[in-house]
């Protein structure tokens, strides 16, 4: 049964069941959950633990079924925490997992916890899922960029805490945001440090700038995002921490200029006489990418996906050692202006002309 992790403080209110599964890749999300349950649990005499982490092929399941299976030795009730970090359990884990769903069903002695990462389609629809799925399950989604000044905003509200009101406040939240963006578990250390170093009540935008650490970590396929976005700040921003973290500079490439062949290839399949959605598809442009796409390709001229095309096919060069003329010789700095210009012609019209009066101006 889905519970949603808003649902989670009222649904354990009512008692808490016999199995639970966590599944996502924010660590912190999971970690929170899971000491939610467990401290409702204790209060109801579930005193005892113990942790199982699969790990390799030779796993012994059979002491995971064993500890389910069981009565406690020293508690009437125990907690049983499974965890699979590649969230594959293989052949024998997948008919041990079913089985261990068959033990906890309507075993009010042992309250089973599995946590998994996000999973893909095929796993989902394994016999092993399944079976989990007639438990209690719980998916815990990624916090987007655009989400995260809204999630800082509440974290720290339940520290009795709050931003300035109007654009400071914005500002501030904006500022938290980039400095914390892809590392939830370091956003949630700032938030707690601000706590420590200043009395509830309104913070400042002095005061945050001068608190909140830069943690940020990038995924290189969020860059894509943020270029076809045409968020030129931010993709600076990722470029630098990129760098920071040695990334590869031929993966960095290899998403862009795969981002401009696909358009290359959409646009192709439009001028055809190809409907964009039917090219969409048959070009293997799913999720965020596809709205992405649908906005930037009936205003991207033939012109422009030459371009950058070419541009891409230069800065390939350059990543591998070459040198090419009225380009810079560094790869980061062929990267970013690789990144510039795609950023340019994924701009809307409205953010274009403000591009251009500032460019004027500078």
């Amino acid at each position: 049964m889905q519970l949603s992790p808003a649902q989670l403080p009222a649904h354990l209110q009512k008692g808490v069941k016999s199995l639970y599964t966590l599944l996502g890749d924010e660590p912190l999300l999971i970690q929170e959950a899971q000491d939610t349950i467990r401290n409702v649990a204790r209060t109801q005499g579930f005193t005892e633990r113990s942790v199982h982490v699969v790990s390799g092929a030779h796993f012994d399941w059979s002491a995971v079924l064993a500890a389910g299976g069981s009565l406690s030795l020293f508690a009437e009730k125990q907690i049983l925490e499974l965890r699979i970090p590649s969230g594959k359990p293989g052949k024998e884990g997948s008919l041990a997992l079913q089985q261990l769903v068959e033990q906890a069903r309507g075993n009010d002695a042992c309250l089973t916890l599995v946590t998994l990462p996000r999973l893909d389609k095929t796993t989902r629809a394994s016999a092993w899922f399944a079976a989990l799925e007639t438990g209690m399950l719980l998916e815990f989604a990624p916090v987007l960029r655009a989400a995260l000044p809204q999630w800082i905003a509440q974290r720290l509200a339940t520290q009795g805490q709050r931003v300035a009101a109007g654009e400071e406040g914005q500002r501030s939240l904006q500022f938290f945001a980039d400095r914390v963006e892809g590392n939830l578990l370091a956003a949630h250390q700032e938030v707690q440090k601000l706590a420590l170093l200043y009395a509830p009540g309104e913070l400042s935008w002095v005061q945050i700038e001068a608190a909140v650490l830069n943690v940020a970590r990038y995924d290189v396929f969020k860059l894509s995002e943020a270029v076809l976005s045409g968020q030129l700040a931010r993709v600076q921003r990722m470029l630098e921490g990129l760098q920071a973290e040695g990334e590869a500079t031929v993966l960095v490439h290899f998403t862009l200029s795969e981002d401009i062949r696909a358009l290359k290839r959409v646009k192709d399949a439009m001028r055809q006489g190809q409907p964009l959605p039917m090219a969409l598809r048959e070009q293997r442009v799913w999720g965020a990418k596809e709205s992405l796409f649908a906005r930037i390709l009936p205003r991207l001229s033939e012109t422009e996906v030459a371009k950058l095309l070419q541009a891409a096919q230069l800065v390939d060069g350059i990543v591998k050692g070459l040198k090419q003329a009225d380009w810079p010789d560094d790869p980061w700095q062929a990267l970013q202006r690789l990144a510039n210009m795609v950023c340019l012609v994924c701009l809307t019209d409205v953010h274009k002309q403000g591009s251009k009066r500032a460019s004027s101006a500078s």
